[in-house]
């Protein structure tokens, strides 16, 4: 088992950042940019899944 010293060791949390940044390069164009609402909570709960993983 590896020993973790970092959250940014964790790879879910690594997963979950890879998530936010297809989330942002998805929601950056068509419909989704123009919906600024949508756009920006969809956005907004990714991010949250990458920060609830740092907390634990």
């Amino acid at each position: 088992m590896a020993l973790i010293k970092k959250f940014e060791d964790i790879i879910v949390w690594q997963e979950a950042r890879n998530l936010v940044k297809m989330v942002y390069k998805l929601t950056s164009t068509g419909d989704f940019s123009k919906d600024f609402g949508l756009r920006d909570q969809i956005r907004r709960a990714s991010v949250s899944t990458m920060t609830n993983i740092a907390r634990i």
